[in-house]
């Protein structure tokens, strides 16, 4: 659905009145910093250009009426007084699950009738699940004036997904899609959501972030994600620590050698991963504040070495696009979000884009996978309402 017009005429057709607004929340790239946020750690998530868009309007009567022009099938209905977790309703849960962590939170929403439509690629990595809660959430703000700020919102769409849809995760993606900044990359620490916002022109460097679509789909509700999750937490309990945050990278070599002697070989593993990632994302920082942003292209591609190596999240298709980007001129590339699919982001000068991209192509070309998609990361707006 390409824009506002029609989102509002395929509202009105659908529910027989116009809509009182419509919302926009992006997607997002995670710079650096994976698997750190449910550890009370750093991330750095840039918002992208793809953004989930809801036309919306109250209702009185406790009725919710949720519809994708994405998704085939009809209105779903329910009852705001009967949401449930862990029901089902499949990507209807997303913003049914938001309406419940309101209601739970002691929020009077009394129904609404949404329509939502998506250009954030599914299973990509990108945050389309969070792009769906956090347009949902800022709509439902707006429209019942409760006077949520956008990281009390972020906190709510989290809340959401882990409790009523049943995905673990940390808070990262949903204070990107509800806080980022155009022209900036977030700093955000999780432990207690101060954030920063750090300016990334890559234009003005004359570099682009380019973003591979491996089309592997990820499913991070399968188990490995929580695994992974509770590896740490077990790693954290070994340690005698309250999170891995609390664990500075200089003091990480005893604490390995100390985890060694008992804790089991993937719980050491996850310890390295997180610890050192914290550090990355300080170090990829340093560099963007000294202007040195073409130097963050190998602090990029130890991480990924170390989501390989250590938390052994990646799959062949990314472990491809990596070793083919930087094989052909890229200044360093990684996979991000939770992995076993999904994409890669790849750091290039802008006059290397076209022959890295070609490269990549080639590759999964010869290697049988199916054709990636391929596009730069261009650091957007958050979320806001756009009618």
């Amino acid at each position: 659905m390409t824009d506002n017009a029609e989102l509002v005429t395929a509202f009105t057709e659908l529910y027989g009145t116009a809509p009182e607004g419509v919302w926009a929340a992006p997607g997002r790239v995670n710079l650096i910093g994976e698997y750190t946020d449910f550890n009370d750690g750093f991330v750095m998530p840039l918002a992208l250009p793809h953004t989930a868009r809801a036309a919306v309007a109250r209702r009185t009567d406790g009725e919710l009426r949720l519809h994708s022009t994405d998704v085939p099938g009809g209105v779903v209905q329910l009852r705001v007084d009967e949401l449930v977790p862990h029901e089902g309703h499949g990507w209807a849960a997303y913003p049914a699950g938001v309406v419940w962590a309101l209601r739970e939170a002691g929020h009077q929403v009394t129904g609404a009738d949404i329509q939502l439509t998506s250009t954030v690629p599914t299973g990509a990595g990108l945050s389309s699940s969070a792009a769906l809660e956090v347009v949902t959430a800022l709509a439902l703000n707006d429209l019942f004036e409760l006077g949520l700020s956008a990281a009390e919102l972020a906190v709510l769409a989290q809340r959401a997904e882990n409790a009523f849809v049943g995905v673990p995760c940390g808070v990262m993606d949903q204070m990107a899609s509800a806080c980022c900044v155009e022209g900036h990359a977030l700093h955000l620490d999780t432990r207690d959501l101060t954030q920063r916002q750090v300016p990334f022109d890559l234009a003005a460097h004359g570099l682009q972030l380019l973003v591979v679509d491996t089309r592997v789909k990820h499913a991070l509700g399968d188990g490995a994600y929580a695994e992974r999750r509770a590896g740490c937490e077990a790693g954290a309990r070994a340690l005698g620590i309250g999170t891995l945050r609390d664990l500075p990278y200089e003091g990480l070599g005893a604490a390995l050698e100390t985890l060694a002697a008992g804790a089991d070989e993937s719980v050491v593993r996850y310890v390295r991963h997180v610890v050192s990632d914290n550090a990355r994302v300080e170090q990829v920082i340093a560099l963007l504040d000294a202007g040195e942003v073409r130097a963050a292209g190998p602090v990029l591609t130890a991480g990924h070495v170390s989501l390989r190596d250590d938390l052994r999240v990646s799959c062949p298709e990314l472990d491809l696009v990596v070793s083919t980007a930087n094989a052909s001129g890229a200044l360093g590339a990684r996979m991000t979000g939770g992995g076993f699919g999904g994409s890669a982001i790849v750091l290039v000068d802008e006059a290397d884009a076209d022959a890295v991209t070609k490269s990549v192509l080639e590759a999964f070309t010869s290697a049988g996978y199916a054709t990636p998609g391929v596009f730069p990361a261009v650091p957007s707006a958050g979320a806001r309402r756009i009618g």
